[in-house]
């Protein structure tokens, strides 16, 4: 049962649709469509989308695994030719990006694992969300008139959140996958222990944390030279500290990092650099299974990301929206309007209701109903933007490429979206002595103060306030999307921008494009405050944009491309596969 939302943080849902008719005159959009996107249970008979997969199961097809560099991809692919299954492939590609993508995610991280079984359709999500220590504080990064201290939510140990990565490798590896832990983790450790050559983008990384870095002797020792300086490209990254804590994971699961000499160390260092971790949270850390939000859009069957995951409950509230307009019957400019305004709404709604699902009640049915979508609807004009600030919004009271994506599709039907993150480029920098890990700095995900933005502009409420033991909320929006021609497995990095992406990539795959376009796909970008679109070069045209601006939009080109979206579709008719990594990046989509 879903319970409802703490009357401090909400006005009264059923009465919103009429708070916005009356703050802007709204002339009435065509009538809802019969297909409308609709929540539905994740326990509901199979659809149409299902039976078209059940009935695709025993045809043969290819696997397929797309991830942000080829190493890791390659990692991948040799647990599968070792007779591992997708989640023991998901255990081999994320412990690979640890070491060869360090500035997007890691042990000191943590995630969401997206995963559907073929053979009996179980779908779940494990939830290796970071946790707030359990000293941890509503205002521990406020000084005492309330102000914000400058940084403290994201430099330093005391910005970062207890790990769940480790502890999500041996859980996937015992409960979901074929092969022992030990053997899924060996990809990693021998990239760890042998090296690998230095690129492009790592390097554009360090550069960007080269000051932040050289302040942590064990970080500036790995990723930085004997001098202080940034490695040339192709120079060899050896880590040999981590490849030791990957080894302890692999002889004793989960307890390797968590408790014994890993876990000492950690501590110890985070102590030493102004942190408040003890050796009881680690060792008390525990994964969670939560049920995947499952809605439907023009036939296509949506299956993602629930809470803390912010960014499931924006998607399906943002096709919710869509799925009343037939965009046939619009220009470009005024489809893209359409679309700004559904992410307008629905990031509004994320910053005011949602949070961790252990500590607080979110009103999730109301949020993805047709019939809250309508009330949405009624207050968008097909020719004029809406302003925030119109939108009941947060009282106070008395972005990026630094997280990673990759999905992976076997041979058998199973399939894994999975986005792990350590928050900034590289966390905070911070390298415990002795464990080759570098620490995030989650703790800024949390609302540190009503109405305060994180570094990525996104604002939240006391739903998303610290508290000790607590997951904060997150962008990360792992996705399946299901129809009766085909699948699709779709995630991204980027920030508060990761919403948008995977919303923009669902509407493109619904409408017939193909992954490698998917991944391309120029993005812009709306999260309600600040009150302007954000876009990349290209993803506007002249004539787009000066409809826009006259519509009363603030358009803001971006002055970099953000994502690194991974792709794998599926189609039943002839069983073909593909797998896309995104051009911005530097990854690998392989299928084998």
């Amino acid at each position: 049962m879903i319970a409802q939302a703490t009357p401090r943080v909400r006005p009264v849902i059923g009465f919103l649709c009429s708070l916005l008719a009356i703050a802007f005159i709204a002339i009435a959009p065509p009538a809802a469509r019969a297909d409308a996107a609709r929540p539905a249970d994740a326990a509901r008979p199979a659809d149409a989308a299902r039976s078209a997969v059940a009935q695709r199961s025993a045809a043969a097809h290819k696997g397929a695994i797309a991830s942000a560099y080829p190493l890791a991809s390659q990692a991948g692919e040799e647990i599968l030719k070792e007779g591992g299954n997708a989640f023991d492939a998901a255990v081999a590609v994320a412990a690979a990006l640890a070491v060869v993508e360090p500035s997007s995610s890691g042990l000191g991280g943590g995630g969401f694992f997206l995963l559907h079984r073929q053979s009996d359709g179980f779908e779940t999500m494990v939830d290796a969300r970071e946790k707030a220590p359990g000293a941890a504080s509503r205002d521990m990064y406020l000084d005492k008139a309330g102000n914000e201290i400058p940084n403290s939510s994201t430099s330093g140990p005391l910005s970062s959140a207890i790990p769940g990565e480790p502890a999500a490798f041996e859980y996937l590896a015992r409960k979901y996958g074929k092969l022992p832990l030990k053997q899924s983790l060996q990809p990693a450790i021998r990239l760890a222990r042998e090296g690998f050559p230095l690129y492009a983008r790592l390097q554009y990384g360090i550069k960007a944390k080269r000051d932040v870095l050289a302040r942590s002797p064990d970080a500036a020792k790995a990723f930085l030279t004997a001098d202080g300086n940034v490695p040339e490209v192709g120079a060899v990254i050896k880590q040999p500290e981590l490849a030791n804590t990957l080894e302890a994971i692999a002889a004793q699961g989960a307890r390797g990092f968590y408790e014994g000499r890993v876990a000492q160390n950690l501590v110890a260092g985070v102590r030493a650099g102004g942190g408040i971790w003890t050796l009881e949270d680690l060792k008390n850390y525990r994964v969670a299974e939560r049920k995947p939000l499952i809605g439907e859009y023009h036939g296509a069957r949506i299956v993602t990301a629930p809470p803390p995951s912010s960014g499931g409950i924006a998607v399906l509230d943002s096709l919710n929206i869509l799925a009343g307009f037939d965009f046939h019957d619009f220009d470009s400019a005024t489809r893209k309007h359409l679309i700004i305004e559904a992410m307008r709404r629905a990031y509004r709604d994320r910053a005011i209701f949602l949070g961790d699902p252990d500590f607080i009640k979110m009103p999730l049915q109301q949020l993805m109903s047709v019939d809250y979508a309508a009330g949405q609807r009624s207050s968008i004009r097909a020719d004029k933007a809406m302003p925030s600030d119109l939108l009941p919004g947060i009282e106070s009271e008395p972005k990026g490429m630094n997280t990673t994506h990759f999905s992976v599709l076997d041979s058998a039907g199973n399939r894994a979206a999975v986005t792990i993150t350590v928050n900034l480029f590289f966390g905070n920098g911070y390298m415990p002595a002795g464990t080759g890990v570098l620490l995030n700095n989650e703790m800024d995900d949390f609302s540190t103060k009503p109405g305060r933005p994180n570094v990525f502009g996104l604002i939240g409420n006391t739903a998303n306030s610290i508290a000790p033991n607590k997951r904060s909320l997150s962008s990360m929006s792992p996705t399946f999307v299901e129809t009766p021609k085909g699948m699709m497995v779709i995630g991204s990095p980027g920030g508060s921008t990761i919403i948008s992406q995977v919303l923009l990539g669902i509407l493109n795959y619904v409408d017939g494009m193909n992954a490698a376009d998917i991944v391309k796909y120029p993005h812009y970008h709306h999260q309600y405050l600040p009150d302007e679109v954000n876009y990349e070069p290209g993803a506007l045209t002249d004539n787009e944009i000066a409809k826009l601006e006259s519509m009363g939009h603030k358009l803001r080109l971006s002055n970099r491309q953000w994502g690194n979206m991974q792709v794998i579709t599926w189609d039943f008719a002839n069983g073909k596969v593909e797998a896309a990594s995104d051009p911005r990046g530097e990854g690998e989509g392989l299928v084998y």
